[in-house]
């Protein structure tokens, strides 16, 4: 890895995934990751964090990451944001397999179980060539662990069970199992177990329809088949089921009807990747998942289902020439999301739009072409340059309409080092979407109506950014600006427009602007560190503030926010960590522009998004007598906030005719202990 690359990597440790001072192993771990030239917001979080805080969820994951906000308390409704901006617009995958489409759109579309993960690397904003598919907001890149990075060198096999109670309120308890199968192979097989009851918010209110069962299992094996050629095969089986309200992510009333749900997901991924020299060092993913989410609707039509199929590949080879080095390569992606009525007929034909009809579907096919260069131009300067290709397909197969689109997007980034502390980055990226297959909930149409607008246009994206780090070994600190622009944004709007467009209608909507300024600065004595972050950004469609009700599958908007990390080592068995965020009140949000714009409402209205400041803090004890036993207690939500993370839908229930609207207030206080044993 060239110089460059590695301040890269620095970099990205200093935004605030990363711990300053890491043993040699993670070091190893880290410097395998080419973070994007030109960006200074990059991220990367380790396991030692995610088992610290005792992570349960995407929120729990990203809580130390200022560039990302989660919203909803239940996890089944969670959604990401990165600087406002839906997961949805995101590229994000585990092991190199994508996370596609949306199953409902009051639901999340990620689920991850945090105690499998090695690590995760975020890219804000748009990036390289190598980024994938859609990445109009950035890349999540979630990894999974393997048997090699739990074995110590002279160990052959192990084991580790972790039991974990949190007040607030359930259990959790895990089993993973690890070894070598010869000198060559190895295999890790793990098993995951979550049980919740209803949650509390910070009034001590409880939090109904936020009950739920989780289970989860992985097996993972990796080997090297002939000598410098590695493979990796893995399976995931995800199930999440409870009773939840009929729209998961808003808020459930007593006396409100709860509905039975379950959410599975199947994942396989093959990995291979060889290094045969400066020439030849191929890196090859291919995957197939399949997510399903059923709801009871026992009130109206009873049993609904949809589906979500996607399989595909992305070869990769990557040629050195001295210092410099070309990344090359080929990417496919096929999507097909289905639902339907599961009720008998004579239950759910009385709510369909068409009786005769009650299942649907739609294909999206993908495929993109990519080269992406690093050149080392002096010692001092790492120059970044590349492009993609895209080619969007979708069809809808139930009502024979279709979209194609195709397209080029580059990029250009550059890092100086005017010192060995001190580097500035720039760098300039587009991005490329076409619109990909829908929400499978609402895939059903009225006869006759148009789901898609005939002269949709894909989204072009173009992303700028600068930052300055300064590292010296001790102090650390760094400023980076960003504005992002997304022409013809496609989004579907609330309410139905003039037919022939249906209620559901896919339409370039306009013009979304982002701007925002990331600031961090930290210090690291010999057993003591201390990180200090500052995130503002602006986010507006057509010049007018967004709002995740109405711009859902879009973006959110969310005040400015403080992050304050403390973590202390007293004694090499001993760890302390406080963490402290901040957000500021958003206040005068206008809404229903487009409820006016359709006659819904007689006038504009205003949400108010009230701050917050939440607190947690964390110890982890390693008894020296007891070799392999780990202990940690933490605390979320010390101070026993109420408040509803500005990532969820604002409240609207002050507004005429939109009682309900409103996104979940967050838990509580939750006190979590957990107990570790490594065999």
């Amino acid at each position: 890895m060239t110089r460059g690359l590695l301040c890269g990597v620095a970099a990205a440790a200093m935004a605030g995934g990363v711990s300053h001072a890491q043993d040699e192993a993670s070091k190893q771990r880290i410097e395998e990751t080419i973070i994007v030239v030109g960006e200074t917001t990059n991220v990367l979080i380790d396991d030692e964090q995610i088992e610290k805080t005792q992570a349960n969820d995407l929120a729990d994951i990203f809580r130390q990451t200022p560039s990302v906000s989660v919203g909803g308390s239940v996890g089944i409704a969670q959604k990401v944001y990165v600087r406002g901006l839906e997961d949805t617009l995101l590229n994000v995958t585990v092991d190199g397999a994508p996370q596609t489409g949306t199953l409902f759109h009051h639901i999340g579309r990620v689920h991850i179980e945090p105690e499998l993960l090695e690590r995760v690397e975020l890219q804000a904003g748009a990036g390289e060539a190598t980024a994938g598919f859609g990445a109009v907001g950035g890349a999540i890149r979630f990894r999974t662990k393997s048997a090699s990075d739990l074995l110590k060198p002279d160990e052959r096999f192990g084991a580790m069970v972790r039991a974990g109670w949190f007040s607030n309120d359930g259990y959790k308890g895990s089993a993973t199992a690890y070894g070598k199968l010869s000198d060559n192979w190895d295999l890790l097989g793990s098993l995951v177990y979550v049980d919740r009851e209803n949650m509390e918010d910070g009034d001590g209110n409880t939090l109904y329809g936020t009950a739920a069962e989780q289970l989860l299992g992985f097996v993972k094996l990796s080997g090297e088949i002939a000598p410098d050629h590695f493979v990796s095969l893995s399976y995931e089986n995800r199930d999440e089921e409870g009773e939840f309200g009929a729209r998961p992510n808003w808020p459930t009333l007593e006396s409100d009807t709860l509905f039975p749900a379950e959410a599975t997901r199947e994942t396989v991924v093959a990995n291979y990747r060889n290094e045969l020299g400066d020439f030849i060092n191929v890196d090859a993913t291919a995957y197939f998942t399949s997510s399903e989410f059923e709801q009871d609707r026992f009130d109206r039509w009873g049993r609904y289902g949809g589906d979500l199929e996607t399989y595909g590949f992305d070869l990769r080879n990557t040629s050195r020439f001295g210092e410099h080095e070309l990344i090359y390569g080929v990417e496919h992606r096929n999507d097909t999301v289905s639902s339907q009525y599961l009720a008998p007929d004579d239950v759910w034909q009385a709510w369909a739009w068409d009786p005769a009809i009650g299942q649907f579907e739609e294909e999206g096919n993908l495929w993109a072409g990519y080269l992406q260069g690093h050149f080392q131009v002096t010692d001092k300067l790492l120059l970044s340059a590349g492009g993609r290709y895209d080619s969007y397909e979708l069809e809808l197969v139930t009502y024979n309409e279709e979209t194609s689109s195709d397209g080029f997007s580059g990029n250009i980034g550059l890092r100086y080092d005017f010192t060995p502390e001190l580097a500035v980055t720039v760098g300039h990226a587009q991005a490329f979407r076409g619109k990909e297959v829908g929400d499978s909930f609402t895939l059903e149409k009225r006869p006759g109506r148009l789901r898609l607008d005939p002269g949709l246009d894909p989204e072009r994206v173009d992303n700028t950014e600068a930052g300055l780090v300064y590292d010296n070994g001790r102090l650390r600190a760094g400023a980076s600006v960003f504005s992002m622009t997304i022409d013809d944004v496609i989004l579907d709007q609330i309410g139905g427009g003039a037919a022939p467009q249906d209620s559901i209608y896919y339409e370039n909507v306009g013009e979304f602007e982002t701007q925002g300024v990331e600031l961090r600065a930290g210090y690291s004595w010999d057993r003591f560190s201390a990180d200090l972050f500052y995130t503002t950004y602006d986010s507006e469609l057509n010049g007018r503030d967004v709002e995740g009700y109405e711009e859902i599958g879009l973006a959110n908007a969310s005040g400015d926010q403080w992050n304050l990390n403390l973590a202390w080592t007293p004694t090499h068995t001993f760890d302390l960590g406080l963490n402290v965020r901040k957000v500021e009140d958003l206040n005068d949000i206008t809404v229903l522009y487009r409820a006016l714009e359709i006659g819904w409402t007689d006038r504009l209205y205003t949400v108010d998004k009230p701050g917050y400041t939440v607190a947690d803090i964390y110890a982890t004890w390693r008894p020296e007598n007891v070799p392999g036993l780990r202990l940690n207690i933490g605390v979320q939500n010390l101070f026993d906030e109420q408040y509803r993370d500005h990532s969820s839908v604002a409240d609207y229930n002050d507004i005429p005719g939109w009682g309900g609207v409103a996104g979940l207030y967050e838990a509580g206080r939750d006190i979590r202990v957990s107990v570790g044993y490594d065999f």
